[in-house]
């Protein structure tokens, strides 16, 4: 019998999970099963496991765990969430998110080639058109269903790494959403830093959007990632009347300085963010515990989160700094990590959810919590190997916290969690 590869489905979105298994083999043999992601036909990720077949030649990554590799125990998705880099620093996003992640999937059997196949994970489909948005000072992109109807609307935000946060809002766009990756800072046209950005900036952007794309319903949510999760909540707080639903990934539950991506002219502990050209007062501001030096001193890579617990001692800069939640009048769902390596998003969403509570808050709000993750929860089914991060602004080194494993499973979990969330909040079930 011949050996044949099976990944089922080849082509599909990359939130979709694949049955990959193999036939045909000797029985009770080893068999490795390598990865390779290509990119402009080089590899770029790649990983390899062994197992062995079964008594009638047979593997199925649904059932069987690897003898040794890449990743332990029965894992669907185990080849593509434990890839590693071939170069440091490679980027798991291809630059045009049109282009599909292409991964080659080998089978070999005492060193000799038996059977390969292609592995096709897309951030949207042919039925999504992307639009780059350079108007009224606005930066970003647009994905929308290219069929005619009415759709619920996302501005997705990115975090202190700045930029357009294209592959999420591509990923929202192919489930049906109006989807508007609004960049900040660090993109064509804006500073290169968060420093001193100014809310009225998204207060526009989402008129924008109301404007030219007609939501349905005019729902417009806000998904925010770190910096942006922390946005989000703001911006919620400040401009209840313009926000339908929020989505905060790893957040925070008070205003940061601008830290990590601050101008270095102006400094770590300089404002981040204006208010009708008003700085808005942060936690590190006249706090008489804060410190960087856990973070600052030490072998790399840093853990910035040690620093930030030291500014949340202070329970007076705390109270000032506080996110008005509950002012806030829509849907909000929290995303958080145990191991979050950034800052303590488990502690900045219980004090969330503690302060809607005692407000009793009358629209929904869940707290998606991830246990051992870290603070790169992103969406199924990427690798989740890259533990330690230079970032892009500082280009200080720093661990995210998390392990491979918890952090995929964050990964899949939450993007479950965002789409019950928004079907909820919508009553509209858009996936095309």
């Amino acid at each position: 019998m011949k050996v044949q590869l099976h990944i089922t489905p080849r082509d599909a979105l990359i939130d979709v999970p694949r049955a990959i298994s193999v036939e045909g083999v000797l029985p009770n043999t080893e068999v490795t099963l390598r990865t390779q992601t290509l990119r402009a036909k080089q590899v770029i990720w790649q990983s390899e496991a062994v197992f062995l077949a079964n008594a009638t030649g047979s593997i199925d990554l649904q059932q069987d765990a690897p003898l040794r590799g890449s990743y332990q125990g029965v894992e669907a998705m185990g080849l593509i969430f434990s890839q590693t880099p071939t170069q440091e620093g490679s980027a798991v996003f291809p630059e045009d998110v049109t282009q599909p992640l292409i991964t080659v999937v080998s089978v070999y059997a005492k060193g000799v080639l038996l059977a390969e196949g292609e592995l096709i994970q897309r951030f949207a489909h042919d039925d999504v058109e992307r639009i780059e948005v350079r108007e009224d000072g606005l930066v970003g992109t647009i994905f929308k269903p290219k069929h005619k109807g009415s759709y619920p609307a996302v501005i997705v935000l990115n975090g202190s790494g700045g930029g357009i946060n294209e592959p999420r809002a591509a990923l929202y766009a192919a489930h049906g959403y109006i989807a508007f990756a609004l960049a900040y800072f660090k993109a064509p046209g804006l500073s290169d830093y968060i420093s001193n950005t100014p809310l009225e900036y998204f207060v526009k952007g989402i008129d924008w959007l109301r404007e030219h794309y007609k939501p349905r319903h005019n729902f417009v949510a806000l998904s925010g990632q770190s910096r942006g999760g922390e946005l989000v909540l703001l911006l919620g707080s400040l401009f209840p009347d313009k926000v339908s639903a929020i989505i905060a990934f790893v957040p925070g539950a008070v205003v940061h300085s601008a830290q990590n991506a601050a101008d270095p002219k102006l400094g770590r502990e300089g404002y981040a963010w204006l208010l009708n050209g008003k700085p808005i007062p942060h936690v590190w501001e006249n706090n008489k515990t804060a410190t960087w030096v856990p973070f600052d001193e030490g072998d790399p890579p840093h853990r910035h989160e040690l620093a930030v617990r030291t500014a949340l001692a202070d329970k007076d800069a705390v109270a000032r700094a506080r996110i008005r939640v509950e002012h806030c009048r829509c849907p909000i769902l929290l995303i958080s990590a145990e191991d979050d390596g950034a800052w303590p998003s488990q502690w900045y969403s219980q004090m969330v959810m503690d302060t809607l509570r005692a407000h009793h808050y009358p629209y929904i709000y869940r707290w998606s919590h991830h246990l051992q993750a870290g603070h790169t929860i992103v969406f199924p089914y990427l690798p989740t190997t890259q533990l330690v991060h230079k970032h892009p602004v500082s280009q200080r080194l720093s661990t995210q916290g998390g392990t491979m494993l918890a952090n995929a499973h964050a990964n899949e979990q939450a993007w479950k969690d965002v789409q019950q969330f928004l079907f909820d909040s919508t009553g509209y079930y858009p996936t095309l």
